[in-house]
């Protein structure tokens, strides 16, 4: 059994993985501030899917997981500096898996602060405990709107990114930055992952699938932006995690490089989306086409010929399944809620 912070576990991809490494053995202690960028019940049915009780959480208070006795819960800022560098000296990890952020391109075009705060300070704040309590290997969540309108595909890690096309995307190219240069500094193991269009059960209610999938079930209109011909590569929770899970599996022996995509490498346009939930709905969207928004991109394509060869991983979920399975989760959410 290793000790891992996962940072984020009241989030869309830090609940799975926090639930990944509990289902494996592992020690996991896990933080995020259940901020209200979005409904906070969902934020706290994933905490409660994990054992911890929604009445017993409380800024900076450890919670143990009713579920899994290997999991404790706290509320925290990663803001907090003091916060942070206490329980790095109180737990002594061994390793970090940091997926907390303050998520959502179009929202970093107006409140700009919080994407400082939570996604360079958040960061740097991580960047430091690590230094002062050494850890054996940093995980952090890059995204794939570095690459920006990058025309040349599939994304490559070696391609250039110095032309992000929103406030998120600079704050993750600022994050694998800063990451290289406290790897060269002080010698500590970090891998940025750049995660393309993720979704799936208990995704995040601001983006597209979950989005279109409400307004479909209540007779409304959906959004769709750029005549919906952007291009998107959907890569579903399980494989996401089960990259992860891959890399960690040869942390050891085979540390991992600076920078990996994990991502689908099938790329859709967004209208292909829309006929999935169709089919899986059961009943025709109506559509209100929109312009293309600012910050938005032409495409995601993940080239995943790098984590294939270091790990051996590989997708193995269609949209089609994918889409399926969301709605299925969707449907007993909304029975429960």
């Amino acid at each position: 059994m290793a000790k891992f912070l996962v940072t984020g576990t009241a989030g869309f991809i830090g609940f799975h993985m926090a639930n990944a490494m509990l289902e494996r053995g592992e020690e996991v202690v896990g933080i995020d501030n259940i901020n209200d960028y979005y409904d906070v019940s969902l934020k706290y049915a994933r905490l409660n899917e994990a054992g911890i009780k929604r009445e017993e959480v409380d800024w900076d208070k450890i919670v143990l997981s009713a579920r899994y006795p290997a999991y404790r819960f706290i509320r925290m800022n990663l803001e907090d500096k003091a916060g942070i560098m206490d329980l790095f000296s109180d737990e002594k990890f061994e390793y970090v898996i940091h997926l907390a952020a303050q998520a959502g391109v179009r929202y970093s075009i107006d409140h700009p602060d919080v994407y400082i705060q939570s996604n360079i300070v958040g960061f740097f704040n991580i960047l430091e405990a690590c230094r002062h309590y050494p850890v054996k290997h940093l995980l952090y969540a890059s995204s794939s709107s570095v690459y920006g309108n990058n025309e040349k595909v599939p994304f490559s890690e070696e391609d250039n990114v110095d032309h992000p096309v929103s406030l998120y995307a600079a704050t993750k190219k600022s994050n694998e930055l800063m990451a290289s240069t406290y790897s060269h500094l002080y010698g500590i193991p970090a891998t940025g992952l750049r995660f393309f269009t993720v979704y799936g059960p208990w995704r995040r209610p601001d983006l597209a699938i979950f989005k279109f999938t409400e307004a479909m079930m209540n007779g409304m209109p959906i959004q769709v932006y750029a005549a919906g011909k952007l291009l998107r590569d959907f890569t579903f929770i399980d494989d996401i995690i089960g990259g992860i899970m891959a890399i960690i599996q040869k942390i050891d022996t085979a540390p991992p490089p600076s920078l990996m995509n994990i991502g689908n490498n099938r790329p859709v346009t967004v209208n292909d989306l829309v006929s999935e939930l169709e089919l899986a709905l059961g009943m025709k969207a109506v559509i209100e086409y929109l312009p293309m928004q600012p910050g938005d991109v032409n495409a995601t394509f993940a080239d995943i010929e790098l984590i294939n060869t270091h790990c051996k991983f590989s997708p193995r979920t269609n949209l089609t399944t994918g889409v399926k399975r969301f709605f299925e989760w969707y449907q007993e959410y909304s029975r429960r809620t």
